[in-house]
């Protein structure tokens, strides 16, 4: 038996609207007859599309897929109707979550095997970690990157996937070591931009200083790599930063790269959890050699 795409136009309606009721109600339909109908449309499919919490319904894996697949369809169906010169092809959406404070170069560097594909549409979000893989775990993401690996356990099997540790340095203005030739010396002639105490790094460079009985001068502390790259670029203090964040920056002198910090790194994970119907986007990404991952 063929699709019915009726069935999928009244499950399209309630995936969309969230709420069984309500979207019967401007369908003009009664409740019980739509639910009638996506029923239908689940035993085709084989895949329960919806699942009840309390009075909400919430998408399942399946329905998650089905509904990609359905905006897909039905905009095809709109272009058809609506425009004189046809695109023709469907576009399949990958969902990205990034760390809030995760530098925007590399994040590029992760999605470049899709940019610029016409059959792929990305749908990027920013926010904090624990946000973000709660969306992960609610199938509302397909991936997300951050820099330190969630613990998996068995009630969310979140599964990460290790893609590049960077090195992280004193990066400045030029000129700025004004004749320091060593770490010791830097750190004590110059202010420090420094990420707050949440981040691996910042917990690198502190173990570092004790090590080496410094009190650095710190300038700044902040969560947000685009904005230590434009403290550093106004010449407020040395950054510590991996050099990916200001790649743009080095290559063209605004900034240089001053002095590598000894056993302090980044390291970069895509973040994903177990599915039976995984977004096949995501073998392109997680296997691609993608260009600029790796600064050694």
């Amino acid at each position: 038996m063929d699709l019915n795409y009726n069935h999928l136009r009244y499950f399209w309606a309630v995936a969309h609207d969230g709420n069984l009721t309500r979207t019967a109600a401007r369908l003009n339909l009664s409740q019980s007859a739509l639910s009638v109908q996506i029923r239908k449309l689940e035993e085709r499919m084989g895949h329960a599309l919806f699942e009840r919490r309390g009075r909400q319904l919430h998408l399942t894996e399946a329905g998650r897929i089905a509904l990609d697949h359905a905006d897909s369809i039905f905009a095809m169906g709109e272009d058809l109707l609506g425009t004189l010169r046809q695109t023709g092809r469907a576009r399949q959406a990958l969902r990205v979550g990034a760390q809030a404070t995760l530098s925007r170069n590399f994040q590029l560097g992760f999605l470049r095997p899709v940019m610029g594909r016409t059959d792929v549409e990305l749908i990027l979000r920013s926010a904090g970690t624990a946000e973000l893989l709660r969306a992960l775990a609610a199938l509302s993401l397909d991936v997300v990157l951050v820099n330190q690996s969630p613990p998996r356990d068995a009630v969310t099997p979140f599964v990460s996937y290790r893609l590049a540790e960077q090195r992280v340095s004193l990066v400045g203005v030029p000129g700025r070591t004004g004749g320091a030739h060593d770490l010791p010396e830097l750190l004590a002639a110059h202010p420090v931009i420094l990420p707050t105490s949440d981040s691996s790094v910042r917990t690198g460079f502190d173990a570092l200083m004790d090590r080496l009985g410094i009190r650095p001068q710190i300038v700044a502390e902040v969560d947000d790599m685009a904005m230590m790259r434009l403290l550093a670029r106004e010449g407020l203090g040395l950054a510590v930063l991996p050099p990916i964040v200001v790649k743009d920056e080095l290559s063209t002198g605004l900034l240089v790269e001053i002095d590598r910090l000894p056993d302090i790194a980044e390291t970069f994970y895509a973040v994903t959890v177990e599915r039976r119907f995984p977004n096949p986007l995501l073998r392109t990404l997680l296997q691609a050699d993608a260009p600029g991952l790796d600064l050694r």
